[in-house]
């Protein structure tokens, strides 16, 4: 149960949900931040499985069975529980919103209607440097329980289950040293970022800065606050 995690401190990583705008056309790049859904508690267990598929083709010929024939790796799977409570707030509707949310993962997102290519958002989990987890994914379903109530009906506590499929990227990993299973990836813009120098150091061309700013539908490229969150795009689309 996630509620051994409620001595959990402040000082420990946190685990969060980047949800995401997907694509169009061929792009394996999500287009942008929809939210960033932070976990109350940390999971207490992740399932994270992945099958080889492999095909025998009977032959009245061989009696002891035909030779498998290896047809290639599937992508990963994972099934996460998310803990929500605010009793401490029995009159606040908190768990509602965020269930909501998680179940918003499995809905058509109006920029991709607008697109004339409807999908759900895609989604990377993260926690920290528990890269074996981190993968692009999308949602194929949401199970919430609500367990507690308050005096007015709203739910103050409610257990998810969430199941992520990998969507496979044509680039595996980045440069060796950032450790991302991924090549697009969510940064937190600090004061003096722009999107020249963001691109020079993703990418070693400044001038690669459109390519971020269309990701992320920037119409003004001297406006970038501190704290916004931008998608990184793959180096195989910068390029392009």
């Amino acid at each position: 149960m996630a509620k051994s995690n409620k001595g959990a401190g402040k000082s420990l990583v946190r685990a969060t949900l980047a949800i995401l705008e997907p694509p169009v056309g061929t792009s394996t790049t999500p287009r942008g931040l929809i939210r960033r859904f932070g976990f109350d508690f940390n999971p207490a267990q992740l399932s994270i499985s992945r099958r080889a598929q492999w095909q025998v083709t009977t032959t009245p010929a061989v009696r002891d069975g035909a030779k498998p024939e290896f047809m290639g790796p599937e992508p990963r799977e994972m099934t996460v529980e998310i803990f929500l409570d605010s009793s401490g707030e029995p009159t606040g509707n908190t768990v509602l919103k965020k269930v909501e949310a998680l179940l918003s993962c499995c809905e058509t997102t109006t920029k991709s209607i607008a697109a004339d290519q409807p999908s759900p958002p895609w989604v990377v989990f993260e926690w920290g440097s528990f890269s074996t987890a981190r993968f692009v994914a999308y949602v194929s379903s949401v199970d919430a329980s609500y367990t507690l109530f308050g005096t007015t009906g709203v739910p103050i506590r409610a257990t998810c289950q969430m199941r992520l499929h990998e969507i496979p990227s044509l680039t595996k990993r980045q440069n060796p040293t950032s450790g991302a299973l991924t090549a697009q990836r969510v940064h937190r813009v600090v004061a003096g970022d722009t999107l020249q120098s963001l691109a020079w150091r993703e990418y070693g061309d400044a001038t690669a800065w459109r390519a971020i700013a269309e990701t992320n539908g920037i119409d003004d490229p001297a406006a970038l606050p501190s704290g916004t969150e931008l998608v990184m795009p793959a180096a195989e689309e910068v390029r392009r």
